[in-house]
């Protein structure tokens, strides 16, 4: 099934990128150190260090700055599925699958914006129709990764297996952070085994493994 892309933004002129940037990062730093509940327009701008109107003039108001905020978040997802990894050290897909969920919790772990973005609870509907979105985009991705390594048999089109599978793992890092503020060792290894069983659905213990990489 095809999935309408998202909608490209103009490429800002870049004395105003620079502008959007210094509020995305006065954005994220608030989000980061008191939640979703510390943003408002005011807040930014005076973060920021710049009038009010200067933020209207780029973002209609919070949930514009959330949406752009899980864009950045989502971005860095893209880049590590899109990075490198080794295909001689891939001995099975849960191998690859398990180096995608590493690289992931990094991301997690690393940036305090995109736990409170992804994970927590705020209830913004904006900014959870846009990650499912983008979770529809990162699973098409990982199941070409997987290709890229692995001969998959023939999945559902109805179904999209390895967002499904993404969406799952989050689900138990949420919790993780609701009840301990954090994603512990022990929840973390049980978001990669959700990961893992899910996608046993579909996926054969013993999937061939390429001579090497496809293209």
């Amino acid at each position: 099934m095809t999935r309408p892309a998202l909608p490209r933004p103009r490429k800002p002129r870049a004395g105003s990128q620079s502008r959007i940037d210094t509020i995305l990062d006065a954005a994220r730093a608030l989000l980061a150190a008191e939640g979703v509940s510390s943003l408002s327009i005011y807040s930014v701008a005076e973060r920021a260090a710049m009038a009010p109107s200067s933020v209207y003039h780029f973002f209609a108001g919070v949930p514009a700055l959330l949406q752009a905020l899980t864009g950045d978040v989502h971005a860095a997802f893209r880049a590590c599925l899109q990075a490198p990894i080794a295909h001689e050290s891939l001995k099975s897909w849960r191998d690859l699958s398990q180096i995608v969920e590493q690289r992931m919790l990094k991301i997690y772990s690393d940036d305090a914006a995109a736990r409170q973005l992804i994970l927590a609870q705020h209830g913004l509907t904006e900014v959870t129709r846009a990650d499912r979105q983008h979770d529809l985009e990162l699973g098409q991705l990982m199941q070409g990764l997987f290709t890229r390594h692995f001969e998959l048999p023939v999945l559902p089109h109805d179904v999209d297996v390895f967002a499904l599978a993404m969406e799952l793992g989050d689900r138990v890092y949420a919790r993780s952070i609701q009840i301990h503020g954090v994603i512990t060792e022990r929840m973390a290894e049980e978001g990669s085994r959700v990961v893992d069983a899910y996608l046993g659905l579909y996926l054969p213990p013993f999937l061939p493994k390429r001579q090497s990489p496809s293209p």
